[in-house]
């Protein structure tokens, strides 16, 4: 995979694929994994091999309860738990690796021109520090995440965005950060390094996709003092069955007590807690946003408020022609004539715009672009056009061109005053046409919203999430967008003084808040905020203030952002709900087959008709360890989040997972009961 290649890998992979290709060294590193030095961080998973070992020593030792064949089956189970927890783990980390090492591979041998008294030293690139100043050079790489001091130039940004097209950098204004490791293709820049080695955007990609070096995040942390919990209150009520045992003038052999234990204990959980949270930030590295913690992750699971700037995340970057409105006595043919003449010329993404709309309108032959003698906009006239075959075509500002026109104010036609008036209450931007003096028409230009905007929001405001629109329109213009976009709330005037008080007065409620931006004037509103996404073509100081940054500068990358977080949250709680319900029919199956010597009453709990003790010990510990297996691919994909409130999300869950958790055991027990014993196994 080449250095471009790398990061633009997109969702569009398709999981299987990536499965089949790394299921080796997945598995190579299931093995490695079983060393207790790394095993630790998965306290379940060390308690399940410490088990195996147990029980792979009992095998030596004669038992007349309990055949070796039998123990042996058993042990071999353990061991079969602990590597596929241990695989799915790995499989997780694997996704990214190859990723990793492709980056790490791109950046090696890099050197840079520092700036010193006496002019500039070569130095790797390595041992560049946080307010260095290099010089770089048409074709050279950047070697480290900087700002624009000095010069204008084009950067090829493909080896971390995916996106081939240069982008304009220079110092000063919104568009002056740039990234380590992207290339030069135009011109020189005076770069002013702003990280320290090991903290830049590279460096963060990597340690994102390099699982190992994922730090637990707060729910993580405490769903393990969770697990370790329940594993000390199971290990604690196992150690005293035997005493009881005694008791009752019986015995428990050995091998049946670690069998109850591993199956009591979470180990489902316990063994794809980490694949969980590897998987899930690797989603988010897919969707090429890297993430500074995995605590804004968690957080974006969690928000009640998403606060959006309009331009670019609601609506198109520009003004869009929306409509055309003929003055009285003149034909729609003649306006879309005049109106197009007026803007062929118009380079501008408006000009652009009406040119497009009238083409789909009214298709005609069109003069060559070489033949028209263009009018440039001027801040003075704020008027554009024309010149073609001695007749004068204008567009421009309603004041402007009636001015031009010699045309007083109140002497509009009044079918087209009203339209004016009309565009602008809805939000939109009035403009004139005229053609030799005479007036033809107006023309409609407003913000755009972007298609599927309007469903977007609905589905977050079912999940619970309100949205708020951030401009600094007036508040009517603000106010007619956002009903056409159908967010929740409006910001309009926004300063960033009014952004901070916004964010603080909704966190003071006890609501988290997200918010993306991409200039200076953000970054108090991006540190305040739970989860701030600064844009990887903003300023600097958005992406030192923000908790993620987005590689591909797209503003509605949030909402897919919130998506992967409650993806996260639900993955991790749908599969600890099946995990606790498992034990339910573990109960039935061990507890009747452990006592039923000593209380042979039990055996009115063998609702499951299991074949012998030995079968059901076996077939509780092979389901165990296969249930693992089964949920290794929902836990690298996630569980799907419905649009719904929490309420009923609760009750979906529990539903399927807490319900199905409690089902699933039954029947799958004592269908390997039945092969078992049609194997002659036990």
């Amino acid at each position: 995979m080449s250095a471009t290649e790398t990061v633009a890998t997109k969702a569009s992979q398709s999981p299987k694929t990536s499965i089949s290709t790394l299921w080796r060294p997945a598995l190579k590193q299931a093995f490695v994994k079983l060393d207790p030095r790394q095993l630790y961080r998965a306290p379940v998973m060390l308690v399940v091999e410490l088990t195996a070992i147990f029980t792979t020593v009992l095998c030596f030792i004669p038992d007349s309860v309990v055949p070796v064949f039998v123990a042996a089956q058993i042990a071999l189970w353990l061991w079969f738990t602990v590597l596929f927890a241990n695989f799915a783990e790995a499989l997780a980390e694997g996704r990214g690796k190859a990723r990793a090492d492709s980056l790490k591979a791109g950046s090696e041998g890099l050197t840079a021109r520092r700036q010193t008294a006496g002019g500039f030293e070569s130095v790797p690139a390595s041992a560049l520090s946080k307010g260095d100043v290099v010089r770089v050079e048409a074709g050279e790489m950047i070697p480290g995440d900087g700002e624009v001091i000095e010069g204008i130039a084009a950067v090829n940004e493909a080896a971390i965005t995916g996106e081939s097209a240069p982008v304009i950098r220079e110092s000063g204004g919104d568009r002056s950060a740039v990234t380590g490791n992207t290339r030069l293709v135009s011109d020189w820049l005076l770069v002013r390094i702003t990280s320290n080695p090991g903290e830049s955007t590279l460096d963060r990609m990597i340690a994102l996709v390099e699982g190992a070096k994922r730090q637990k995040t707060p729910n993580e942390v405490a769903l393990d003092i969770l697990l370790i919990g329940l594993t000390l209150i199971f290990l604690l009520v196992v150690v005293t069955l035997q005493p009881f045992a005694h008791f009752a003038n019986g015995s428990l052999p050995l091998v049946f007590l670690v069998a109850l234990l591993v199956t009591l204990i979470p180990t489902t959980i316990g063994g794809l807690l980490s694949a969980i949270g590897i998987a899930g930030m690797d989603r988010l590295v897919r969707l090429n946003v890297i993430a500074k913690s995995g605590r804004a992750v968690e957080a974006a699971g969690d928000v009640h408020v998403l606060m959006l700037d309009k331009t670019g995340t609601i609506t198109f970057g520009n003004r869009r022609c929306a409509a055309v409105y003929a003055a009285p006595g003149v034909s729609a043919r003649e306006l879309a004539e005049g109106t197009l003449f007026a803007s062929l010329a118009d380079e501008t993404a408006e000009g652009k715009s009406i040119v497009e709309y009238l083409r789909g309108l009214h298709p005609q032959p069109e003069p060559a672009v070489d033949l028209l003698t263009v009018v440039p906009f001027s801040a003075e006239t704020r008027l554009s056009g024309v010149d073609y075959q001695g007749r004068k075509y204008r567009k421009g500002a309603v004041d402007s061109l009636l001015a031009f026109v010699g045309l007083p104010r109140d002497e509009l036609p009044p079918v087209l005053a009203r339209e004016v008036d009309r565009i602008a209450q809805s939000g939109g931007t009035p403009l004139l046409v005229c053609v030799d003096g005479k007036l033809l028409g107006a023309i409609h230009l407003k913000d755009v919203v972007k298609p599927g905007i309007r469903e977007r929001f609905a589905e977050l405001r079912k999940l619970g999430i309100r949205t708020v629109m951030v401009t600094g329109d007036n508040p009517l213009t603000a106010a007619a967008i956002a009903a056409e976009a159908g967010v929740d709330d409006v910001l309009a005037e926004a300063t960033p003084e009014k952004k901070l008080a916004r964010i603080r007065h909704e966190q003071n409620d006890g609501r988290l808040v997200a918010m993306c931006g991409d200039g200076a004037n953000d970054a108090p509103a991006l540190a305040q905020a739970d989860v701030g996404m600064a844009m990887n073509d903003g300023t600097q100081a958005a992406r030192e203030a923000a908790n993620m940054v987005d590689l591909d500068s797209d503003p509605t990358k949030l909402l897919d952002v919130v998506q992967i977080g409650k993806e996260l949250l639900v993955t991790r709680g749908a599969l600890t709900t099946f995990s606790v319900a498992n034990d339910v029919a573990k109960y039935f199956a061990i507890l009747p087959a452990l006592f039923a010597s000593i209380y042979p009453q039990l055996g009115v709990l063998n609702v499951m008709h299991l074949s012998s003790p030995q079968s059901a010990i076996v077939s509780a510990i092979v389901f165990n360890a296969l249930i693992i297996v089964v949920l290794i691919p929902l836990a690298l994909r996630g569980v799907r989040v419905q649009a719904a409130s929490a309420a009923a999300l609760l009750r979906r869950n529990l539903l399927i997972y807490g319900l199905g958790g409690i089902v699933v055991p039954f029947a799958g027990i004592k269908a390997i009961d039945m092969l078992l014993t049609a194997l002659n196994l036990v």
